[in-house]
């Protein structure tokens, strides 16, 4: 027996993407400015390194657009083309930002052993303050996104949050290398230009590992342990079911789907199984409210 309950979820309140969407603008004005002053301020302080920073910042921009329609097409509803719902927008927008992060790391490097080639002047003291500015207001932006991301499970968000934190981290680099280059004198005019060449394989390794999180999502890899021991806890605090058989679980965009078997009573009748998979189903909903869907197969004892 079978029963396959999928309803609108009554437990759901504000959908999860609504607090991305907002993290995403204001992570995209911020990234407009910030790639405004980082390359005013890398032109008239001769500084490659801030420059790079601006390249960041720029890719941040298109990035965090890239999230933004992609949280709003994982937010529609299903329909007759798309039953299970437009989750998967939500991690191929993360895969899109991920390549983006490869580009913006290609890039700069590229750039970075160009400028280390060709003779130029130390940077300008006054870059130092840019930096150091950029610095903080891109972390306490990744740690504001980062929660967002945690809160409402989303893959695309968290990789959004990282973009930022990358830029904190290639900022941060700048400031160590123009520093090197103003006390080291004559000679260490390079300083910030390795310094972005550092920053480039950071940036690249981050977008390894949010690319590798984000296809594991694609290609429905199973959620943390957590998830799944909540949902067989939750069904089996339901009366009338003895044991569970089969429990799989996967992340479709903000919400989970859920396949699984309980076993019964033999000698209970259908309505009686299929009372209780209902059952099960308003347990693991009313723990888990992103689960969308519960597919129950109901299996009798074998005594």
């Amino acid at each position: 027996m079978q029963a396959n309950l999928r309803t609108q979820n009554p437990f759901r309140r504000e959908h999860p993407a609504v607090q991305g969407l907002r993290s995403t603008i204001v992570g995209v004005v911020l990234n407009i400015v910030l790639a405004l002053v980082k390359g005013f301020a890398g032109y008239v302080g001769n500084s490659y390194a801030l420059i790079a920073d601006a390249i960041e910042s720029t890719s941040d921009v298109f990035s965090s657009l890239i999230v933004y329609f992609g949280l709003r097409v994982a937010m529609r509803p299903p329909d007759e083309n798309h039953p299970y719902g437009h989750g998967k927008a939500e991690p191929m927008a993360a895969t899109a930002v991920s390549l983006a992060l490869f580009g913006a790391a290609i890039l700069i490097a590229v750039e970075s052993y160009r400028e280390i080639l060709l003779p130029h002047h130390a940077p300008a003291p006054f870059t130092l303050g840019v930096l150091a500015l950029v610095v903080l207001v891109k972390e306490v932006l990744f740690r504001y996104v980062f929660n967002v991301g945690l809160q409402a499970e989303s893959t695309a968000v968290k990789t959004d949050a990282w973009h930022h934190r990358s830029d904190a981290i290639t900022s941060a680099l700048a400031f160590v290398g123009i520093s090197i280059a103003l006390i080291g004198g004559k000679g260490y005019e390079s300083a910030d230009d390795y310094a972005a060449l550092a920053a480039a394989v950071i940036i690249a390794f981050n977008a390894y590992r949010l690319l590798r999180e984000a296809l594991a999502e694609l290609s429905d890899a199973a959620p943390s342990n957590d998830v799944n021991a909540g949902i067989e806890e939750a069904a089996m605090s339901v009366a009338g079911v003895v044991g569970l058989d089969v429990c799989m679980v996967r992340k479709m965009g903000f919400d989970y789907f859920v396949d699984l078997h309980i076993i019964v009573d033999g000698n209970l009748t259908v309505r009686e199984g299929h009372w209780i998979a209902h059952q099960v189903q308003d347990a693991i909903r009313e723990r888990h409210l992103r689960v969308a869907q519960v597919l129950v197969h109901v299996e009798p004892t074998t005594r």
